[in-house]
């Protein structure tokens, strides 16, 4: 091969992504290891510079990182010389490698879901217009000027104490749930509680219930934790656990069913809690959308009753939104401790400042304020996609309790029609069969938060012209 010297040197692109001295590191290196230094000196970097049309700034920086590798050693006034190379090569150009995900791996890949992409009336999706900016972006400053004390490190990683305070108060008034600010655990979101509970609260093989149609982030954190999965029947009242068999973990969306919108029922939430004592299982209460309830009272919290075999989650997605990345667990008192450990060692903490902020929000009054100015607006434009759908041949949608997404049942074989006309035009809309594991259940799942009534007429034509 070719001896490197400063006239046989090609000089680094700009058009790379990596910094020029960088791709010089790499070449030299690659050439280097490759032994096409025979003289054993690499040339001056003043020489290479003028031969490389570069700077000697950035010629000497490559020769640093080469230095730092033990590649070269660099004595003033004297040409960089190579010292012995690796046996193997370090940064070959292309190297085949036979790498594949885990079991686990694979199974939360194809468990994946649809998100990456933005568009109009997503289902879960919060109206970005109303995130309150300034009252959000005073908080935060306020937070980030104050000395964190023990929250500046690793004590407070369960959460800020002041926030769990907080949100224990809040809990207990509101929801009616049993807990101390020690039972409450801060996370990203609901998705990582419960990947949390999933891989902290049973082992691979356990059996967990679901409901079905039921949220598409539960089956993939049990799923990719090697759990099986079994139905939870859903009608008007909600999960139906008669005739379903023994599991580890019942996962539940009582206040607002996900995707169908029904409450749990008192004589169900007995049930649903008579069947957890019989074969001591987890209930798993995800508070989904129990913030935007507009039909009749609001309901307490499963976890009041049973709290010694509840978990309840929380999320900070739809009244605010999901970019800040903020949740909450309550955990049964005699879990508290240990899950708080699994929480640290899976590295599931959110960010302080942000933790800091909230807690104002919460304690001031402004956020049920937020709540209240926002659900009055999602409540109108449930009702009007609703009641555009059902002007529709053949399709029924009831008017939503609660939630920021509906269900809209069309007639038999119409879904994949309607669905891929809907996302030709932008819309987020998800199949109502994506979320069932044996029900049988043909239409959408679409969002409202930001529906408006050009989108809603828009969405309704599209409908109407593949229904013919």
């Amino acid at each position: 091969m070719e001896p490197v010297s400063f006239h046989l040197l090609t000089a680094p692109s700009p058009d790379r992504q990596e910094p020029l001295a960088v791709q010089l590191y790499r070449d030299l290196l690659a050439a280097i290891v490759a032994g096409r230094v025979p003289s054993g000196r690499l040339p001056s970097s003043r020489a290479a510079a003028v031969a490389l049309g570069l700077s000697r700034n950035t010629v000497n920086t490559a020769y640093d990182l080469l230095r730092a590798d033990g590649a070269v050693a660099i004595s003033p006034g004297a040409a960089p010389k190579v010292l012995v190379a690796p046996a193997q090569p370090a940064h070959p150009a292309k190297r085949s490698a036979d790498l594949q995900l885990s079991q686990r791996g694979q199974l939360w890949a194809e468990s994946s879901r649809d998100r990456d992409r933005i568009a109009l009336m997503t289902p879960g999706q919060p109206d970005e217009a109303l995130f309150p900016r300034d009252e959000w972006a005073r908080l935060l400053r306020r937070a980030a000027r104050q000395p964190l004390g023990t929250a500046f490190g690793y004590p407070d990683y369960a959460g800020l104490p002041r926030l769990r305070t907080v949100l224990a108060r809040r809990l207990s008034a509101d929801r009616g749930m049993v807990l101390t600010p020690e039972q409450i655990l801060i996370t990203p979101g609901t998705q990582a509680s419960l990947t949390l509970i999933a891989l902290a609260l049973a082992s691979p093989g356990d059996r967990a219930l679901i409901e079905d149609p039921g949220y598409g982030g539960a089956r993939a954190a049990f799923v990719g934790a090697g759990l099986t999965l079994a139905p939870l029947p859903v009608d008007r009242e909600g999960a139906n656990p008669t005739g379903t068999p023994p599991a580890r973990l019942i996962y539940l969306t009582p206040a607002n069913q996900y995707p169908l919108g029904h409450r749990l029922s008192l004589s169900r939430r007995q049930a649903v809690i008579a069947q957890a004592d019989r074969h001591n299982s987890v209930l798993i209460e995800d508070e989904y959308d129990s913030e935007f309830l507009w039909h009749g009272r609001e309901t307490a919290a499963l976890q009041g009753q049973a709290p010694e075999r509840t978990v309840a989650l929380g999320t900070l997605s739809k009244a605010l939104m999901p970019g800040l990345r903020l949740g909450w667990m309550v955990a049964p008192p005699a879990l508290a401790a240990p899950l708080a450990a699994a929480h640290r060692a899976l590295g599931l903490a959110a960010n302080v400042h942000a933790q800091a902020a909230l807690a104002d929000l919460i304690d001031s009054g402004r956020y049920r304020a937020h709540l209240m100015r926002i659900a009055a607006r999602y409540g109108e434009r449930g009702r009007m996609l609703a009641a555009a759908a059902r002007a529709l041949p053949g399709v029924s949608a009831d008017d939503p309790e609660g939630g920021v997404q509906l269900a809209i049942h069309l007639p038999e074989g119409a879904e994949a029609g309607c669905l891929a006309a809907l996302h030709r035009a932008g819309f987020g809309t998800a199949a109502l069969s994506s979320y069932c594991l044996q029900a049988r259940l043909s239409g959408l799942v679409s969002g409202f938060a930001d529906a408006t009534s050009e989108r809603v007429a828009r969405f309704a034509g599209i409908l109407r012209d593949q229904l013919g």
